[in-house]
């Protein structure tokens, strides 16, 4: 009796752990782009919905590319989340136009995706239900077998067909559709105000807490340090550390800042030493109206180096500090060191520059453009000994070329190239766009190339596509973007960070590619693209339009993240430059935006430490 009850109890507690699917109805700020995806929300026992991923998209529809190369947009609708009989998950949706309305191209078809957790997701693209009807809602029903399904759907007039597919892996092998009876999908009333509600399954708690843990903001539980240490010096002090705690298990060594005034490091005994850990907190904004932002640690001192929206985008700045934090105190020191130059041809769109150290030489790389719009990536060179903040201590630009020494770009526009060596690989990547503000305009596109450090203007191989703005975040308010690629490269992976959405709106985010070490950059099917931005304007409160990132560490080693940001909700706003710590999760992935409180809470912040001087040998 006791087995039995404690069976049920055990089912209840599951029960009561609801995951729901939805989309959300567009507005003002969250545009048809971003609400015509899938959203995850949770509920533990009695509670209300609590949105996952802060209520932003998870996964998107990719948009179609035509033979003229232009994209077109695409949506979903009608997200249905279902068990397999092995215990994985799946996800169906009907594929729409950017309106959320139907689709020609998706005809008698729907989206299918699957999961092992919910949150890596492998896309199995459009399932073929039908030739001539449009789909308007679908379920799966597991068939029991483990790996097989019915597919149960509706036409536009309520007729009810069934597909079966014996191996969601195979979607190919799909049967032809047959009438079936009605069915009946129930959907929970809104979330949330403002949402199309899907339908919703139970979870075990052990999968929802995973879930829950994915796709929840990361933040600070607590600070850990040892209870006693033995130190000498303030020196040997100062080299203790403490540990962050994180809500998902992760954790971070933070540098204190140890009270030493009633110290005396001559005299053996035991303190109660008082210690605040150190935050990394800069404010927003750092620079008003520095885009793309960029820090350079170099001979003892930083240099900040970023696109400058103050002078029309002008001139390439650098400022020069001993400290991050003077690089933005009031007095900092700041130089141009290439200005307009019509002679050379340098006249306008001065456009993300970036400090690279390629072979121990030191360059910045950058797009300019002529008298006729349209900037192209150059490389510049710091002459042997050269002081950066001198002008004429940097050699000529030159434009980049590809193998053959025919300019990177015959049409369209090159930007923002970035440079990374992993494995003894030297990339560069960089975005093209061509027949930007014409009906034939193909959108930003990353590509990437390997150089040779010692010549890094000249590519070594052939430009090989590594991804476009496909999916709804990066193709939002009027814009096609991905653009500003930046690296990361971990004991594991490469990661890139780049930027899709409005690069001078509140859409503008963060998203990440990434690649296991050692394996083929040039292969693009190698690299995983995530389906939802790591930065977005959900992310950090008072801070829209986060994009165009780069990385560096400081004095401490601690990895830092600069991007630019703007401070209002609107459409065309003054780009400011932002940074934070980059944090890393429990299983080693980087996560953008675990910064102020989330990163130390001020209520774990201050730190006590018992110190034992001990008797000198000398």
């Amino acid at each position: 009796m006791n087995r039995v009850q404690d069976q049920q109890d055990q089912q209840d507690q599951q029960d009561q752990l609801k995951l729901t699917v939805y989309t959300r109805i567009p507005d003002q700020d969250y545009t048809a782009s971003l609400a015509n995806s899938v959203h995850l929300a949770y509920m533990d026992g009695q509670q209300k919905w609590q949105p996952l991923n802060r209520n932003y998209g998870i996964l998107f529809a990719a948009g179609t590319v035509d033979e003229n190369n232009v994209i077109h947009e695409k949506g979903l609708k009608n997200p249905y989340i279902f068990r397999t009989a092995d215990g994985s998950f799946g996800i169906a949706a009907i594929r729409v136009n950017a309106s959320g309305e139907d689709d020609e191209e998706s005809k008698g078809q729907i989206l299918l995706w699957t999961s092992p957790d919910l949150v890596t997701f492998d896309s199995l693209g459009l399932v073929q239900l039908h030739k001539e009807l449009y789909v308007q809602e679908a379920v799966c029903i597991p068939d029991g077998t483990g790996a097989g399904c019915e597919l149960r759907w509706q036409d536009d007039s309520g007729n009810v067909y069934v597909n079966r597919l014996a191996d969601l892996r195979q979607p190919h092998l799909i049967s032809p559709p047959e009438r079936a009876e009605a069915y009946t999908v129930e959907r929970p009333e809104q979330p949330f105000p403002g949402t199309a509600p899907g339908n919703v399954i139970s979870l075990d708690e052990v999968t929802g807490s995973q879930i829950l843990a994915a796709w929840t903001p990361v933040y600070n539980t607590g600070i850990r340090v040892a209870e006693q240490i033995s130190a000498s010096s303030a020196d040997e002090l100062s080299a203790v550390t403490a540990t962050a705690v994180y809500s998902d298990g992760s954790t971070a060594d933070k540098r204190v800042a140890w009270d030493t005034r009633e110290i005396d490091f001559s005299v053996p005994g035991t303190y109660t030493v008082q210690g605040q850990v150190v935050t990394h907190n800069y404010p927003f904004p750092l620079a008003s109206g520095y885009a793309d932002p960029v820090l350079l640690p170099w001979n003892g001192k930083y240099y900040f180096l970023a696109t400058n929206d103050n002078v029309n985008n002008i001139g390439i700045f650098v400022r020069e500090a001993d400290t991050i934090d003077g690089l933005f105190a009031p007095g900092f020191r700041e130089a141009v060191i290439l200005d307009l130059d019509e002679e050379r041809s340098f006249i306008q769109t001065f456009w993300a520059p970036e400090f690279h150290l390629i072979g121990g030489e030191l360059y910045i790389l950058f797009a300019v453009g002529g008298k006729v719009w349209g900037p192209q990536c150059h490389i510049m060179k710091l002459k042997s000994g050269g002081d950066i903040m001198q002008a004429a201590d940097w050699n000529e630009p030159v434009r980049v070329k590809r193998m053959d020494g025919t300019p990177l770009a015959g049409e369209g526009i090159t930007l923002d190239m970035t440079y990374f060596k992993a494995d003894e690989t030297s990339c560069v990547l960089w975005s093209y766009r061509k027949g930007i503000g014409t009906p034939l305009d193909t959108g930003s596109m990353i590509y990437i190339a390997t150089v040779d450090e010692a010549n890094p203007a000249v590519l070594t191989s052939e430009p090989v596509l590594l991804t476009r703005p496909l999916l709804g975040w990066e193709n939002v308010q009027g814009t096609i973007n991905n653009e500003g690629p930046y690296p990361l490269i971990t004991e594991d992976k490469v990661y890139i960070a780049y930027s899709g959405g409005a690069a001078t709106g509140y859409t503008y985010a963060v998203g990440l590619l990434s690649i296991p070490r050692g394996s083929d950059v040039l292969d693009a099917a190698a690299w995983h693209k995530a389906s939802t931005p790591a930065l977005s304007y959900y992310s950090l409160e008072g801070v829209y339009g986060p994009g165009h990132n780069s990385f560096c560490r400081d004095v401490d080693g601690t990895l830092l993240i600069l991007y630019h940001g703007e401070e209002q909700l609107v459409k065309h706003g003054t780009r400011c430059s932002a940074m934070h710590r980059v944090h890393f999760d429990a299983k080693g992935v980087p996560v953008l935006d675990v910064a102020g409180d989330r990163d130390v809470h001020p209520d774990y912040a201050s730190c006590t430490i018992q110190l034992t001087v001990p008797v000198s040998n000398s």
